[in-house]
C-alpha cells in the first residue's frame, strides 16, 4: 500500500528526543518547547509564538487571545475541517458560514461582507490544502469595519501569499504540527503573532489562566493546552528542514501536476499567480460529468494498494451542527460538489519519483473502468 501520509524523521529528532531523556526535561517547562515557538516564529515573520498541545487548541487560543467571547459571530468557510466550529463554541461565539471558490477551493472572500452583522468579531480564513486564501479583501475589510483576522495556517507550512508568509498576514494564526504535516510534533499546534496583548493572553489560556503575581488565583479560566518538551524537539529537529520538505513538496506537486493533466475530467489544485502552494496534501477533483464520485474512486484505489481521503464534509452538513440548531436549511454549492467529487491521493514527504507514477497510472485506470461502468446503459 503507498500510503497517504508519511513524515520524514530523518534529521536530529533521534538526537534531541535523547537530550530531553537524559537531562529529565519532558514537561512543557523544557527548553526545546521555547527554542521551537522562536524558530517557528521567525521563520514565519511574527514576533510571539505560543506551543499548544494540537492544532484544534491553537484555533481555540488564537480566538481567545483575539477578544472573541460570548455571542460574538465568526466568519469562517465551511468547507473545513470540524474544529473551527468546535473553537469557536468552546468560547461561546457563534460560527457564520460562506462557501468556497471553485478553483482553489479557499474561503471566497467575494461572500464575506454579506455575511457581516453589528455582532461580527472575527474573520477566519483557512488556507486550504497548501494554497493561500487571498487576503487582500479580507484584511481591506477587517481593517474597514475594525474586525480580528484569524489565520488557520494549519496546511500551509511555507506557504507564500505574494511573497509574504501565511500565518503572517492577519492579526493571529493558528498552526497544526499533526502527523500528517509538512512540520510534525505528531500531535501539536502553535499561535502567532506580533500583537504583544495577544500574546500575552494566548499564553495565559494555555496555561489555565495561571496568574503571574499570585498562583492558583484565578480572574479568567483558561485550559492546559500546553506542549511537552518531547514534542519541542521534535519540532526544533523538524522546523530544521522546513525548506528542505516545502521544496520537496512543491516538486513532488509539479510531478502530480503534469501526469494528472493526461486523465479527462480530473481536476488538480490550481495554483494562483500571486500564491506559493505548499500542496500540503496532493488533491484532486473529479468532474461531475464522469458520472461516478469520489468514494467510488478510492474504493478502486485501495483494491490497487493506493492510499486515500475524502474530502473535508462541509460545517453546514454535520448532523452534530443541526442537533444544536446551526445552519439547518443552508446551502452551499461549491462546498457540497467537492466534498463528494474530491480526494486526496498520497502525498507524503518520503513519496517518490516512481511511487506517483504508479498512483496517477492506477488513476487513469480506475477513472476509464468506472467511466465505463457508469455510461454503460442498464438492461
Amino acid at each position: 500500500m503507498i500510503p497517504v501520509n508519511e513524515p520524514l524523521l530523518n534529521g536530529r529528532e533521534k538526537e534531541l528526543l535523547a537530550e530531553c531523556i537524559d537531562t529529565g526535561w519532558v514537561s512543557s517547562d523544557g527548553p526545546f518547547v521555547r527554542m521551537f515557538e522562536r524558530h517557528f516564529a521567525d521563520y514565519i515573520g511574527t514576533k510571539h509564538g505560543i506551543a499548544v498541545c494540537n492544532g484544534t487548541a491553537a484555533l481555540e487560543t488564537a480566538l481567545f487571545a483575539a477578544g472573541v467571547g460570548k455571542g460574538d459571530e465568526v466568519i469562517m468557510p465551511t468547507f473545513t475541517i470540524v474544529s473551527c466550529l468546535v473553537a469557536t463554541l468552546r468560547l461561546g461565539a457563534i460560527p457564520v458560514l460562506v462557501d468556497v471558490e471553485p478553483v482553489t477551493w479557499g474561503m471566497d472572500v467575494g461572500q464575506v461582507a454579506s455575511r457581516l452583522t453589528p455582532r461580527t468579531k472575527a474573520i477566519m480564513p483557512v488556507h486550504m490544502y497548501g494554497h493561500p486564501v487571498d487576503m487582500d479583501p479580507v484584511l481591506a475589510l477587517a481593517r474597514d469595519r475594525g474586525l480580528v483576522v484569524v489565520e488557520d495556517a494549519a496546511q500551509v507550512h511555507g506557504a507564500e501569499y505574494k511573497g509574504r508568509k501565511c500565518g503572517s498576514l492577519g492579526h493571529v494564526s493558528a498552526w497544526s504540527f499533526y502527523a500528517n504535516k509538512i512540520v510534525t510534533t505528531g500531535e501539536g499546534g502553535m499561535v502567532l503573532t506580533s500583537d504583544d496583548a495577544m500574546a500575552e493572553r494566548a499564553a495565559s489560556y494555555r496555561n489555565l489562566c495561571f496568574r503571574a503575581d499570585r498562583r492558583f488565583y484565578h480572574t479568567e479560566f483558561g485550559y492546559n493546552f500546553r506542549m511537552s518538551n518531547l514534542q519541542g524537539a521534535l519540532g526544533v529537529a523538524q522546523v530544521e528542514r522546513i525548506e528542505e520538505f516545502v521544496t520537496i513538496k512543491r516538486r513532488v506537486g509539479h510531478l502530480y501536476r503534469a501526469r494528472l493533466a493526461a486523465i479527462p475530467g480530473v481536476r488538480f489544485q490550481v495554483e494562483e499567480a500571486w500564491a506559493k502552494c505548499v500542496y500540503w496534501m496532493y488533491c484532486i477533483e473529479l468532474d461531475t460529468e464522469l458520472g461516478f464520485k469520489a468514494d467510488d474512486a478510492r474504493r478502486a484505489l485501495a483494491e490497487r494498494g493506493i492510499g486515500t481521503r475524502p474530502f473535508f464534509l462541509g460545517l453546514h452538513e454535520q448532523p452534530a451542527a443541526h442537533d444544536i440548531g446551526l445552519f439547518n436549511g443552508e446551502r452551499y454549492p461549491v462546498a457540497e460538489r467537492i466534498a463528494r467529487q474530491g480526494l486526496y491521493l498520497p502525498s507524503g514527504l518520503t513519496l517518490t519519483e516512481e511511487q506517483v507514477e504508479t498512483v496517477t497510472t492506477e488513476l487513469a485506470d480506475v477513472v476509464s473502468a468506472l467511466s465505463m461502468i457508469h455510461s454503460a446503459p442498464s438492461s
